[in-house]
């Protein structure tokens, strides 16, 4: 019976662990929710972020992605911007710098080929 269940809970641990990425953030406007997510944890350095767009009215939209951290005592403003490439069927893929550890600004611009250009706003943390 202990065998049976190591095995149960082994199989549970390996499926749950091939859906999982490493790094996950939902973010939401008025307009429409958007999940950031990488396959890798982010790290200071070059990131490829994918980002998906929750609205099927924006799956053809242009998408810009800017990271920043705010200057502080001794240390500059910060910023890396990129535009994302558009993977088809709301998907998006954008490579952002993240030049050190501590908590980031995102804003993430969704410019539809009608209609009005949104912002959506989170943050992260490395």
């Amino acid at each position: 019976m202990k065998t049976i269940a190591k095995i149960f809970l082994i199989a549970i641990l390996g499926v749950s662990l091939l859906q999982a990425a490493a790094f996950e953030k939902v973010a939401k406007s008025r307009a429409t929710k958007v999940v950031m997510s990488s396959e890798k944890p982010l790290t200071t350095g070059n990131n490829t972020i994918n980002i998906t767009i929750a609205d099927s009215k924006f799956a053809d939209a242009a998408v810009n992605i800017k990271v920043f951290m705010p200057a502080m005592p001794g240390m500059p403003y910060m910023e890396s911007t990129a535009d994302a490439k558009n993977l088809g069927s709301g998907k998006y893929e954008a490579n952002i710098n993240l030049s050190m550890g501590g908590t980031w600004q995102v804003h993430i611009f969704v410019t539809p080929k009608t209609g009005k250009k949104i912002r959506v706003k989170t943050s992260l943390n490395i």
